[in-house]
């Protein structure tokens, strides 16, 4: 436990601690490590509507709420077309402009987490990809 670590205690119904130990069994945590990480998640998506969170390839991530996108994804695009909003938004047609800046918005309030990511996936060059995965090279390249 960290020096900054609050102990909390919790009264669950019985019900709800099952449905908590099974879930963390699941995800190879216990269940006091996995309600803290649900409640940190909450405590996220109460801070930026519109955001939500899933299991990925690399972990849990922050999505944008019903699109699937992950908030990384739409953060490389505004920063590949210059921050400028309008290049965004045309990027993004089928997303409302309240996605989007919540994207925005969960990326400013928490720039390290989403710089780690753009971080690890700054490598995943087309050869890169080729190279790791052979199958997905196109024909002739």
């Amino acid at each position: 436990m960290a020096a900054t670590d609050r102990i909390v205690k919790l009264s669950l119904p019985d019900g709800l601690y099952a449905a908590l130990a099974e879930a963390a069994r699941r995800a190879d945590l216990t269940p006091d490590d996995l309600a803290a990480e649900m409640l940190a998640e909450a405590a996220r998506i109460r801070q930026v509507p519109g955001i939500e969170f899933a299991d990925g390839a690399a972990g849990r991530v922050a999505r944008v709420g019903g699109t699937g996108l992950d908030v990384w994804e739409i953060v490389a695009a505004y920063r590949a077309v210059d921050e400028a909003w309008e290049p965004l938004r045309a990027s993004y047609p089928w997303l409302t402009e309240h996605q989007l800046r919540a994207a925005l918005a969960y990326a400013a309030a928490y720039p390290q987490e989403i710089e780690e990511r753009l971080q690890r996936e700054a490598h995943w060059t087309s050869e890169a990809a080729w190279t790791a995965h052979p199958f997905m090279r196109p024909p002739g390249r």
